[in-house]
């Protein structure tokens, strides 16, 4: 139990092995994992064609690595979360939405990023906001709450 706080910061085994709990962590799991491997591969890419301005430009550099860095983040949390961090639960709901609304604003700017990297946002968005619903759900939130 954490000293600072009334509620302890693991979810009970118990609860953690409910099916609707396991399912709903493991679905997570997937598209964060899916994330992270799209993310991955988008920074492979930006090494690969780095000379070519016209591909990979100073923004395309900076966004991969923050995706890339999130998605690291986002897929560690996620482990975490799944063996019952309250705390991580928490900060995966806050990163996730965050990146959502991020992704959002890079798809809507005009010029600044290439067809293929707004494109490859939109596929990391589309596993985010399935990710987001998962883990704003009321049964995830319901189990991750502090009694």
């Amino acid at each position: 139990m954490n000293t600072l706080s009334a509620h302890p910061i693991v979810v009970p085994e118990d609860d953690l092995g409910h099916s609707r709990s396991r399912t709903a962590l493991r679905r997570m799991k997937l598209l964060a994992a899916g994330y992270l491997s799209i993310s991955a591969l988008t920074l492979a890419a930006i090494v690969v064609f780095r000379n070519h301005a016209a591909v990979v430009n100073t923004a395309v550099w900076i966004r991969g690595s923050i995706v890339a860095a999130s998605a690291t983040l986002t897929f560690a949390l996620t482990v975490r979360a799944a063996r019952g961090s309250r705390p991580a639960y928490r900060r995966l709901r806050i990163i996730s939405a965050v990146m959502v609304a991020a992704i959002a604003v890079i798809i809507s700017l005009p010029g600044t990023f290439p067809l293929w990297m707004k494109v490859e946002q939109g596929a990391c968005g589309l596993l985010l906001i399935g990710f987001v619903i998962l883990a704003n759900g009321k049964h995830l939130r319901s189990l991750f709450a502090g009694r």
